[in-house]
């Protein structure tokens, strides 16, 4: 059983598999000193991430209360180190403070002491405090860790499943949105350092099967998709999911792979109604519901013919927007 204990700060050793000094070591060496893991972690900088407190809030409220109000997670280990399994950040934010001479107490930290703990329950700890926990690590470093898990430790889907809280479609297309960047996007690259992990959304977003499969219709390949991204043809990252439509449009597509989605889209309209545009979602929505299930035989028959068609690459995009935004609103906050 964990036991809760104030530990010393010099007694701690960061976790060096935590995803985001994991992937800066992988960059710039195997024995990162602690300025360097302090600099992975965010520290110096105005802003962590998108999601979950931002770095410089959570180190002006640890400064502020004199302490964190949540205890980190550390296993002790046979040879008696503490590796921090989670609190990572504030045990950083603990030591500039103690260096830089800060009013208070940060000699020691609050934790929650695990004993000799095996590779699985450590994983588990990391997954339930980041990937459904309030403080998320940005997107591609949950996708690296869940294709280590997977690929590396050989974990079974059910259980990474599990430990993510069951949402086995978001599970694989972490997965799948990780390898395709490290297999197209990287080698893309001049060097490393231009590396851009904020891209990772596009590649989540193609993922999805009609978007994917027009990429391939319309003569291009995921590689042709990574330059897009890296060259920002697709900007905002967003306008992934307009591609079906652009590439479907023959003057879209021109203008699209010469100045980018957003302007491509600006050629895709919807005839032009002003009426249609300011209309609210309810009034759209009954039209569209009523004009579907009234569609005429023939006209199905017609569009089924010919998936490349305008106005069915429209009611594709469609399926995808309304599936994504119809599952948010279900989902459990």
């Amino acid at each position: 059983m964990p036991t809760f204990q104030t530990l010393q700060i010099k007694k701690l050793t960061l976790d060096l598999e935590n995803p985001r000094i994991r992937r800066f070591i992988e960059k710039y060496g195997k024995a990162p000193t602690a300025e360097q893991i302090s600099l992975a972690l965010g520290v110096g900088s105005p802003d962590e991430g998108q999601s979950g407190p931002t770095f410089y809030s959570l180190k002006e409220s640890i400064r502020t209360n004199g302490g964190v109000i949540h205890p980190i997670i550390v296993n002790k280990t046979a040879n008696n180190k503490y590796i921090v399994i989670e609190g990572n950040t504030r045990v950083a934010i603990y030591k500039e403070f103690e260096e830089q001479k800060v009013k208070g107490k940060w000699k020691e930290i609050p934790a929650i002491v695990y004993e000799n703990l095996m590779p699985q329950a450590i994983d588990a700890i990391r997954l339930q405090a980041h990937l459904v926990g309030p403080r998320d690590w940005d997107p591609y470093s949950k996708a690296k860790y869940l294709n280590y898990l997977r690929n590396s430790e050989h974990l079974t889907m059910p259980q990474i499943i599990d430990y993510c809280g069951g949402k086995k479609h978001e599970v694989e297309n972490y997965v799948a949105a990780y390898n395709d960047m490290e297999k197209f996007y990287r080698p893309i690259l001049d060097s490393d350092d231009e590396f851009d992990s904020t891209r990772f959304s596009a590649f989540i977003e193609v993922q999805k099967a009609n978007i994917r499969s027009k990429i391939l219709e319309a003569g291009f390949d995921l590689t042709s998709f990574s330059k897009w991204v890296h060259n920002q043809l697709i900007y905002p990252l967003s306008t992934v999911r307009q591609l079906p439509q652009i590439l479907s449009n023959p003057e879209a597509k021109e203008i699209f792979l010469k100045d980018g989605a957003k302007e491509a889209m600006k050629v895709i309209d919807i005839g032009g109604d002003v009426s249609l545009q300011n209309a609210n979602i309810e009034a759209l929505a009954s039209v569209l519901y009523k004009k579907l299930s009234s569609l005429p035989l023939d006209e199905f028959k017609e569009m089924k013919k010919d998936l490349g068609k305008q106005k069915v690459v429209a009611l594709f995009s469609l399926e995808e927007e309304l599936g994504d935004t119809c599952k948010m609103l279900r989902d459990e906050d």
